[in-house]
């Protein structure tokens, strides 16, 4: 699977945070708020943000297991819970931390969730999670996951999973243009065969819909504005670059679209957040 830097998963943690659905999550505070424990499966982990900006609405005692295929990664994750943390320890390969008054422990898992899914599903969790992850995986990929998800009674929390929309402000001519390469670039393999990009999104609600698993989707889109002005001008060039392989566009058009974009004052940039529960 592709990965990302460390510094592109710092720069975007903030805008995820304030984009992620606060009715979505907090239907899925309520569905486990009975319980004074909960476990939960943290897939495409990256640095740990998911956790992060979920413990809150979760109960007293959580057990994480992040997974992700970038053993760099988790160490990063493993760094960024200790600071994060208002008390930290190591127990062993697990963290034991406090923040608020959530006990929250953390496992770190390196996997392949292309050769290994079922078995990752097979610790029966109660929770499986993931962040901006499935819009990466292919239409197979997740039709497979689903019906692996399905068959364990598991429920699942995914947030920011990229739907395709994107506006700037100012507009400029190059923009449509723009976005259709990104869009191709997006359907690129990403390590589980052709991404499903965009499509992510209906291909999931379809696959649960079938499954029989009950399911709620809601907006989840980024507004970057005046005071996201260091991730605006990240993701101009992150858009610019998957431009340049597409081939698409020449030099000339990508240099005028980036040029704009040095004066934007802000974009939206589409997500889905998708809460899916056995009836």
């Amino acid at each position: 699977m592709a990965g990302f830097s460390s510094e592109w998963l710092a720069l975007r943690e903030p805008a995820d945070h304030a984009a992620r659905n606060p009715q979505v999550l907090a239907a899925v505070g309520a569905y486990f708020a009975g319980k004074p424990s909960l476990s939960v499966l943290d897939l495409g982990s990256g640095a740990g943000s998911n956790l992060r900006g979920s413990y809150a609405s979760l109960p007293e005692r959580q057990h994480w297991t992040l997974v992700d295929h970038d053993g760099d990664l988790l160490a990063l994750a493993r760094e960024r819970l200790l600071a994060w943390a208002d008390e930290a320890r190591e127990q062993g390969e697990e963290l034991v931390l406090t923040k608020d008054d959530k006990t929250i422990t953390v496992d770190t898992r390196q996997v392949d969730l292309n050769k290994d899914l079922e078995w990752v599903l097979g610790w029966q969790p109660d929770l499986v999670t993931a962040a901006a992850f499935f819009d990466l995986a292919s239409k197979a990929w997740i039709e497979r996951f689903v019906a692996a998800l399905a068959s364990q009674n598991l429920p699942l929390y995914a947030v920011l999973t990229y739907d395709g929309r994107e506006k700037w402000k100012p507009a400029h001519r190059a923009d449509a243009r723009m976005l259709a390469a990104f869009k191709h670039h997006q359907h690129t393999d990403k390590g589980f065969g052709p991404a499903a990009g965009p499509e992510a999104c209906e291909i999931m609600a379809e696959a649960f819909r079938k499954s029989g698993l009950a399911i709620s989707t809601a907006d989840s889109a980024w507004l970057l504005d005046g005071s996201r002005e260091a991730l605006r001008a990240a993701l101009a060039e992150g858009i610019a670059e998957a431009v340049r392989e597409t081939g698409q566009l020449d030099a000339a058009a990508i240099a005028g679209w980036m040029e704009a974009r040095r004066s934007a004052t802000s974009v939206l940039i589409g997500h889905q957040d998708l809460w899916a529960r056995p009836v």
